[in-house]
């Protein structure tokens, strides 16, 4: 965790004990504009490289990652908060697997595709589709998963021939400097890529003012808002990730034991500060009893405390602002009622209040803010219901639509009621491990955001796509519908519309010969 000198540095300290360990400079908008100029130049000759030659400059990273990966485990864990395990679960070897596979699919993905013929009309038109990147991509990215998040968009965004202006986190500059540090082990071109330590406060509109071409954004709803107001300016593309309150529905056939295990673990991995963890869960009347019993007893048992050797199961709350919104969304549902059906220990605290004990809360209603809006913290809401409909219905109510799952023995019946979920991911007896897997695309329906990152839709976030149109008709002067204009060509014309659409192969044929009279003067000058 990090505070922020404006005119100098960034302290970085650890959140739990609050030793400081390191600085990072911070940079002037200035610096920002001149890093921009560099960065389009460097671009232009980057883009020219194939892509085998691309691939091969980012292979030493992998191995980077795989000497290094206890090394950064820690960091991440020293200057998040969380645990050894989550860091090089969610964050080390996530990454490794990350970059092989773009760097196997990249020439799939960057493959140029011919269109074919979409009418006899233009039988001498062929066209195919290259792909260009946007230029300079800037890179917003948060504290939770410092590392894996803008990990995936460094390596997609080279990959496809852009340069790319790395910002994470004032929180987590630590980790933002080993990865720094993960990047630059592979020997770019200079100025291809840069990294930028600015208050997210001015970063994202610094950069837009400066003319990066394309804008990533993993944070927040209201400051992403923003971001894409800022950018409506110049009309300058945004990919926005922004958080979720993810719905869990829980179908009378499932099995309880794995479903009350999936909770403790999407539901409070990296004490709970996942956009895409378990929020909201609905269970069937059915089975709820069966289902409580086993996720108290686990819930229980979590470990809470600072992961000094390697064996809590749940680490630091990384921010006083974020531990300030778990207690009100807590104290807000006790006070309307709720209740606290199952609460873990905090086991070391050093006295910091870095910690807070997983909850289980019951007896809610959709009235409630932490059934509304994502409380981003080790808390769960558990709701019965009567049927699935009813479950359907209130997993929709709600502004997000990040993730969500079902948990059934028939996954079948489970893939229909997940279609009907309002959101981008659908697991099926799983949760949140789906941002872990390359090759599916991660992103959210309604105000979780706009785009896609990860797999081959998240690539095409990087690239644009440019026709080419060729006149494969040898000896032709000019196009028929070219100067000059008279009322033989008119009428000719007029039989384009009954020889392709007309009604009879009278009129067909009649508007075949109409145009017929005119097409000789395409080969004259």
């Amino acid at each position: 965790m990090s505070t922020v000198d404006m005119e100098k540095k960034t302290e970085i300290k650890n959140p739990v004990t609050g030793e400081r360990w390191d600085y990072s400079k911070v940079h002037s908008e200035e610096e920002l504009k001149v890093m921009v100029e560099n960065a389009k130049v460097a671009q232009e000759e980057w883009s020219r490289l194939k892509i085998k030659e691309r691939i091969k400059y980012l292979r030493p990273i992998r191995d980077y990652l795989v000497s290094n990966a206890d090394k950064l485990a820690d960091v991440i864990s020293k200057d998040n908060g969380k645990t050894h395990i989550d860091a090089l679960l969610t964050e080390i070897i996530t990454s490794a697997m990350a970059i092989s596979y773009y760097s196997k699919k990249a020439h799939g993905f960057l493959k140029s595709k011919k269109l074919g013929m979409g009418n006899i009309l233009f039988l001498n038109k062929r066209s195919k589709c290259v792909w260009v990147p946007y230029g300079v991509v800037g890179i917003i990215t948060p504290w939770n998963y410092p590392f894996t998040i803008p990990f995936s968009e460094i390596i997609m965004a080279l990959l496809a021939g852009n340069s790319v202006i790395l910002k994470v986190a004032s929180e987590t500059q630590g980790v933002g400097l080993a990865l720094k540090e993960c990047i630059e082990s592979a020997k770019l071109p200079e100025n291809v890529f840069n990294y930028l330590n600015m208050p997210g406060r001015i970063a994202g509109n610094a950069l837009l003012a400066n003319g990066i071409n394309k804008l990533f954004f993993t944070g927040s709803v209201p400051v992403g808002k923003k971001m894409m107001a800022k950018a409506s300016e110049t009309l300058t593309p945004v990919n926005l990730e922004l958080g979720g309150n993810d719905a869990m529905i829980v179908c009378a056939d499932a099995d309880p034991y794995r479903a009350a295990a999936g909770v403790t673990w999407a539901g409070f991995s990296n004490a709970g500060q996942s956009c895409g963890g378990v929020e909201r869960i609905y269970v069937h009347k059915d089975i709820y009893d069966r289902f409580m019993p086993i996720l108290k007893e686990k819930v229980e048992a979590l470990k809470v405390g600072y992961d000094i050797d390697y064996s809590m199961d749940i680490g630091a709350i990384t921010t006083e602002k974020q531990r300030n919104t778990i207690k009100h969304h807590i104290d807000e549902a006790l006070s309307k009622g709720a209740k606290i059906f199952a609460q873990s220990k905090v086991i070391n605290d050093n006295k910091s209040n870095s910690f807070l004990p997983a909850v289980v809360l019951t007896n809610l209603n959709h009235d409630m803010t932490v059934m509304r809006e994502e409380t981003f913290g080790p808390v769960v809401g558990v709701m019965k219901v009567d049927n699935i409909d009813e479950a359907i219905k209130l997993a929709n109510d709600s502004c997000l639509g990040l993730t969500g799952s079902v948990w059934s023995k028939n996954r079948k019946n489970a893939e229909r009621i997940g279609k009907q979920i309002k959101a981008g991911a659908i697991t099926i007896n799983d949760h949140l491990m789906s941002h872990g897997l390359a090759e599916t695309a991660w992103g959210g329906f309604k105000e979780s955001g706009i785009g896609r990152s990860h797999g081959i839709f998240g690539f095409s976030e990087m690239i644009q796509p440019q026709m080419i149109v060729h006149d494969i008709l040898p000896g032709v002067k000019k196009n028929l519908w070219w100067h000059p204009y008279n009322k033989k060509l008119y009428n000719s014309l007029g039989g384009i519309m009954n020889m392709l659409y007309g009604k009879g192969l009278p009129k067909k044929l009649a508007g075949t010969l109409r145009l017929l009279k005119v097409l000789p003067r395409i080969f004259i000058k």
